[in-house]
């Protein structure tokens, strides 16, 4: 499946009980940022692919952009900025 977003959004893995995620998605929320949540507890396949992408660690929020690089717990204006808005 292609996770990658469409232009000026992004899309976040998450998990139900990560306060860093809620944190991530109000202030994208109070932002204007578009984003797709997926859970990776419950999407097949979503946890192995955040632990490929964080050197085995299924750590969360991790964050997908349009030009189809990552971020780990990026903070609000790491995502502006990678977004150019």
């Amino acid at each position: 499946m292609d996770y990658t977003p469409e232009n000026g959004t992004i899309t976040m893995f998450s998990t139900s009980w990560c306060g860093y995620c809620r944190r991530l998605k109000s202030q994208l929320t109070a932002q204007g940022i578009g984003f797709r949540e997926i859970n990776i507890e419950e999407t097949e396949g979503t946890a192995e692919l955040v632990a490929s992408l964080n050197g085995g660690n299924q750590t969360v929020p991790t964050v997908i952009f349009p030009d189809g690089s990552t971020a780990t717990n990026p903070s609000v204006a790491d995502v502006k900025t990678r977004l150019g808005v």
